[in-house]
C-alpha cells in the first residue's frame, strides 16, 4: 500500500510517498510529482519512517498523572473551562496552538475560541517564527500575501538570502536554487548573515553584517536605488503610495555610511547594491534572521520597499519571499490562528469582518478585540489573569523565550490542558489533563506551504491506542461546553466550511479565497492535488503568483511604502554581558526533537547542544574547542559544547534551539533568550540576547554507550540519545565515586548480572575504560577522563552490531582506538548514508576534487544534498595530492 502525503517538518511542504508492506514495515520516498520537491527529501524527511514507532507515545487520556477515560477527561476540560469563563469571563482562558496542526484542526479551535467562547486569547508557536512577516505584508500590501512561488527562484538572476540558512533550514529549496544557478551561470546568490553558514558555500557574495543591522542595509539599498535608473516610476506612481516619506527617511544615506554601521566593507556593500540595481529579476528570501527581532516588522518592510521602488513584484523571477518555518504556519494564518486575526485573513479590529464571521458561524458571540500574543499570554498565565490554558501540539516550556518563566507560569495555572502525541515532554509534565492526539502518518487533513500551496496529509497508519484527531477532540470539548456547530463527521467537512467562509461575501477585496474547493465531496477531497490559493471560479487550478494585476488589497488597491527608522535591539551588550546570543536550527533536527530525536541517524550529525564562538572571543573567554561553556544572560543559563570557528562573527555566539529536558540537562537555550518583542508583531527577539561565557570545567568527563536505555541523571550536564544500535549518554561530573568500576556497572544497569568485564585503568592519568560483554556481544562501555579528550564514539557504536566481539575489538576497547576493529569514520557529515568526515577527507587526499566526485565514491550528497556545503568546505580545506607536472 502506498499513500501520497506531505512532510510534517518545514514550510517547504515536500510531497512524500509512504509505503507499507504486508508485514507493516513503512518506507518513505519523495513524491516526484509534487511541485514543491519533485521527489527530493532532506535528511529529516528521508528518516520519517524511523520516527513513527510508538516509543514514548501518549496512548490514553491522563488526569493528574493517572490514566483516565475519554469521557471523564473531556468533561474535566469542558467543566473547567466553563466554570472559569462563568466566574472570570472569557478572557480568563487561553489556547496556545501550533503550526504543526493541520488546517482543519486550526480552523475548529479558532472557531471555538473566537466565535463561541468569545476570546481572542488564542495564539500559536508560529508567533515565534513568522509573525513579523504577517505584519510587514499587511502594512505594505493590505493583506498577509506571499507574492511569489518557487518557480521564481529558478527564473531569478539574483537570489538574496537574508537571515536564512536555507542549506540547513530549507534544504530542498536551497538545492533548487543551486541547480538553477548551475543551469544559468549569470545567476548570482548573495547571503546576508552575521555567520558564515552552510548556505554561504554556494554563494557569490557573503555580507556578514553586524547583528541587527538589516534595516540599515536595506535602507541604504533603498537610497542607492532611488538615485539609479532602476526605479520603476510608472509602477511607483500608479500602484503605490508613501514613497516620498519613505525616501525622506533614508535621505543622504551613503554606501560608506551603510557599510560602517553594518560592520561591512564599502566594496562589498557597493557590489551588492550594484548587482541589485542592474539585475531585473531579483528574489529576496528572508526567514528567522529577519523575523525574530524586536524590529522584525520594520526589517520586512525595508526589504519590501526596495522591491516596490523597482516594481519587482508580481512578475516572474522577482519579489520578496518569506520562507516560513513550520509545515502549516501558512494554514494557521488562513484560519486566523494568531491572536490578532480572524479566519479567512479577516481582521479582528474590523467591525464588518467580525460581523461577517459571526454571521457565517452563527456564533453566539465574537471576540471584539485582539487577544494576547504568545509572550504576553504566558505573562498573563504567570500573574493569574489567565486561569486556564489549553496547549495543543507544541512545547512552549522549551521554545518560548525566558523559558523558565513559561515553566513557572504553567505551575501556577489553575487548569493546564495539553493535547499531544508524546507522553513526556517539558510541557506535558505540567498538565492537569493530557489528551492523546494522532501523529503524522495517522492524521488526515491539509497543510499550506511557503508558496501558498495547499497539500494533503493522508493517513497510512491506524490510530494507536486511544489517540484521536485534534479536530475531533476540540469538537468533543465544544459540544460538552454546550456549543452547537461542531458536529463535523470528517476532516473533509471541516475543510468545506473553511473554504466556504473564504468566499463568503468576498468581492475580491480579500486575498484568501479558496471558494472553488467548497463543493468538494469526500472523494474529491481525498484525491485533492496540491494547489496554490487563491482557488476561485476564475482560477479553479490555483494562482501561482500574486499581484500580477499590480493591484493590492489596501482600500485604494495601491501598495504602501513604509518609512523605516532603524533601531537597536531592545537590550544592548555590556561589560557584564559582552556577547550577542543568536539561536537557530541545525540541519538534521526539528523544533524540540520530539520526533527527530527518536532516530540515531539524525542525531549522528550533531549530538550535543553547542555554542559556536569566533576564535578571538573563545580565547578571551578562556574556552577550548570541544570543551564546555556556561552561557548566562539576565534571564537564565545553560551549558553547551564549545565549537570554535572563524565562520562566526566576532562578538556573537550561536546556539541551536532544539535540546530539552528529555535529551539534555541544562541544554535549553531559550531559558536565556531575551523576551523582548516587536511592538507590532509580538515576535520575540531570538537573535539578540546579551550573554556572557565562562568555561565550565567539571572534574570528570565521561560517555556511556549501552545496548539498553541508560538512566539519565537528575541534574548536571548530560546529553542523551540513540546512536546506531545503542544509546549514548555524555556526562560531566564534579564528584568522583568511590569506585569507577562499580559506578560503571550501575550506570549500565548490570549490578547482579553475569558478564565478562573488560577494564583499563590509569589512575595517575585519571583515565578509565570499562566494557561489559555478555555471550560474546558488547552490552555497554564507559569511558572516563579528567578532560574532554575522549575517544571517538563513531567506531565504538559500530561494535554493537557485531554478534561476537573479535580479539581486535576487545583490544580496541582497552586501547581506546579502533586497532583494526571497525573504522573511525569521524563525525557524520552525510546523515542520509552515514558518511563521516574521515571517510570524505580520505577520498579527497586520494584525489576526489569535487562534491560530485565524493558522491560517486561514497554516495554522500547524492540524496537530499543538505551535506553538499559541508563536503565542499572539506574539499577546500583538506590537502589534496600534488598533480604531476608534465615535462
Amino acid at each position: 500500500m502506498s499513500v501520497k502525503t506531505t512532510c510534517p517538518y518545514c514550510g517547504v511542504g515536500c510531497g512524500v510517498i509512504a509505503s507499507k508492506d504486508a508485514a507493516g514495515a513503512v518506507t518513505v520516498e519523495g513524491d516526484k510529482q509534487h511541485p514543491a520537491n519533485f521527489g527530493r527529501l532532506c535528511s529529516k524527511g528521508s528518516a520519517l519512517a524511523e520516527t513513527i514507532d510508538l516509543d514514548g507515545r501518549l496512548l490514553e487520556p491522563m488526569m493528574d498523572g493517572a490514566p483516565a477515560a475519554w469521557d471523564d477527561a473531556l468533561d474535566r476540560v469542558a467543566d473547567g473551562f466553563n466554570r472559569i469563563i462563568r466566574e472570570y469571563g472569557p478572557d480568563a482562558v487561553a489556547f496556545y496552538v501550533s503550526g504543526q496542526l493541520l488546517t482543519e484542526d486550526y480552523y475548529v479551535i479558532n472557531k471555538l475560541a473566537k466565535g463561541f467562547v468569545g476570546t481572542a486569547n488564542i495564539d500559536t508557536n508560529s508567533r515565534l517564527c513568522m509573525a513579523s512577516s504577517v505584519a510587514g505584508h499587511k502594512r505594505a500590501f493590505g493583506s498577509d500575501t506571499v507574492p511569489g512561488c518557487y518557480e521564481d527562484l529558478e527564473q531569478a538572476e539574483l537570489l538574496v538570502l537574508v537571515g536564512s540558512n536555507a542549506a540547513w533550514c530549507h534544504p530542498i529549496l536551497h538545492q533548487r536554487m543551486l541547480a538553477a544557478k548551475e543551469k544559468n551561470p549569470a545567476c548570482k546568490i548573495v547571503v546576508i548573515d552575521p555567520r558564515r553558514t552552510a548556505t554561504c558555500e554556494g554563494a557569490d557574495l557573503h555580507l556578514p553584517l553586524r547583528s541587527g543591522s538589516d534595516s540599515v542595509l536595506f535602507n541604504g539599498l533603498f537610497a542607492f536605488l532611488a538615485g539609479s535608473n532602476a526605479v520603476d516610476r510608472g509602477f511607483v506612481g500608479n500602484c503605490t503610495t508613501g514613497v516620498v516619506d519613505a525616501l525622506k527617511q533614508v535621505g543622504g544615506q551613503t554606501v560608506a555610511q551603510t557599510a560602517a554601521t553594518c560592520g561591512l566593507t564599502e566594496g562589498a556593500v557597493g557590489l551588492f547594491f550594484d548587482w541589485f540595481t542592474r539585475t531585473e529579476r531579483v528574489v529576496t528570501l528572508y526567514s528567522q534572521g529577519i523575523n525574530q527581532s524586536s524590529s522584525g516588522v520594520d526589517k520586512v518592510n525595508a526589504i519590501i520597499n526596495c522591491h516596490l521602488l523597482t516594481g519587482r513584484i508580481g512578475r516572474p523571477g522577482m519579489g520578496p519571499f518569506s520562507l516560513t518555518g513550520q509545515p502549516n504556519a501558512m494554514g494557521g494564518r488562513e484560519v486566523g490562528g494568531l491572536a490578532n486575526q480572524l479566519a479567512a485573513h479577516m481582521e479582528i479590529d474590523n467591525p464588518a469582518h467580525r460581523a461577517l464571521v459571526q454571521r457565517f458561524w452563527r456564533a453566539p458571540v465574537i471576540a471584539e478585540k485582539a487577544g494576547l500574543k504568545a509572550v504576553d499570554m504566558f505573562d498573563a498565565i504567570a500573574d493569574g489573569r489567565i486561569k486556564a490554558v489549553w496547549i495543543i501540539s507544541t512545547n512552549p516550556v522549551v521554545s518560548l523565550p525566558d523559558a523558565d518563566r513559561a515553566r513557572a507560569a504553567l505551575d501556577a495555572c489553575e487548569l493546564v490542558v495539553v493535547t499531544d502525541c508524546m507522553r513526556d515532554t517539558d510541557t506535558t509534565r505540567h498538565a492537569d489533563v493530557l489528551l492523546p492526539a494522532l501523529a503524522w502518518g495517522e492524521k488526515d487533513g491539509t497543510v499550506t506551504n511557503s508558496e501558498r500551496r495547499i497539500s494533503r496529509q493522508r493517513p497510512f497508519l491506524a490510530a494507536p491506542g486511544e489517540a484521536r484527531a485534534d479536530w475531533r477532540i476540540i469538537c468533543d470539548v465544544a459540544a460538552r461546553m454546550g456549543y452547537s456547530g461542531f458536529d463535523y463527521a470528517s476532516a473533509a467537512e471541516v475543510f468545506r466550511e473553511h473554504a466556504e467562509l473564504s468566499g463568503f461575501e468576498n468581492d475580491g477585496r480579500r486575498d484568501f479565497d479558496i471558494s472553488a474547493l467548497a463543493a468538494l465531496d469526500d472523494g474529491a477531497y481525498e484525491v485533492l492535488a496540491p494547489v496554490q490559493w487563491p482557488v476561485t471560479s476564475e482560477h479553479p487550478a490555483g494562482t501561482p503568483r500574486m499581484f500580477e494585476s499590480q493591484q493590492f488589497f489596501t482600500p485604494d488597491r495601491k501598495a504602501r511604502f513604509v518609512p523605516v527608522a532603524p533601531r537597536a535591539a531592545r537590550n544592548a551588550t555590556s561589560r557584564d554581558f559582552p556577547l550577542v546570543l543568536n539561536t537557530g536550527r541545525v540541519r538534521d533536527q526539528w523544533h524540540t526533537m520530539t520526533r527527530t530525536g527518536k532516530t540515531g541517524r539524525l542525531l549522528s550529525h550533531v549530538f550535543e547542544p553547542y555554542a559556536e564562538f569566533h576564535p578571538e572571543d573563545a580565547r578571551q573567554a578562556g574556552l577550548q574547542n570541544e570543551g564546555l561553556v556556561r552561557l548566562t544572560s539576565s534571564w537564565g543559563e545553560m551549558i553547551a559544547r564549545v565549537v570554535v570557528s572563524a565562520d562566526q562573527r566576532r562578538g556573537c555566539v550561536f546556539v541551536p534551539m532544539h535540546w530539552n529536558a528529555e535529551f539534555a540537562g541544562e541544554g535549553r537555550v531559550n531559558a536565556l533568550v531575551n523576551p523582548a518583542t516587536d511592538p507590532l508583531s509580538g515576535q520575540p527577539e531570538s537573535k539578540h540576547t546579551p550573554v556572557k561565557a565562562d568555561p565550565y570545567a567539571p572534574k570528570w568527563h565521561a560517555f556511556i554507550l549501552s545496548r539498553d536505555a541508560i538512566r539519565r541523571p537528575a541534574s548536571g550536564y548530560w546529553v542523551y540519545g540513540k546512536a546506531g544500535d545503542c544509546t549514548r549518554l555524555e556526562l560531566a561530573l564534579d564528584t568522583r565515586p568511590e569506585s569507577w568500576r562499580d559506578w560503571a556497572r550501575a550506570q549500565l544497569g548490570l549490578d547482579g548480572v553475569e558478564i565478562e568485564w573488560i577494564a583499563y585503568r590509569d589512575p595517575a592519568a585519571g583515565r578509565f575504560r570499562y566494557a561489559a560483554v555478555r555471550d560474546g556481544r558488547l552490552e555497554g562501555c564507559v569511558f572516563i577522563a579528567p578532560d574532554h579528550t575522549l575517544p571517538s564514539r563513531a567506531w565504538l557504536t559500530g561494535l554493537f552490531a557485531e554478534q561476537q566481539l573479535s580479539a581486535n575489538a576487545r583490544m580496541s576497547l582497552l586501547a581506546g582506538r579502533p586497532f583494526g576493529a571497525g573504522e573511525d569514520v569521524g563525525p557524520i557529515v552525510c546523515s542520509c548514508f552515514s558518511v563521516g568526515r574521515h571517510q570524505i577527507t580520505a577520498e579527497i587526499r586520494k584525489g576526489a576534487d569535487s562534491v560530485d566526485a565524493i558522491g560517486r565514491c561514497l554516495k554522500a550528497g547524492t540524496n537530499c544534498g543538505g551535506c553538499k556545503p559541508e563536503i565542499g568546505k572539506l574539499i577546500g580545506t583538506t590537502t589534496q595530492p600534488r598533480q604531476a607536472i608534465a615535462s
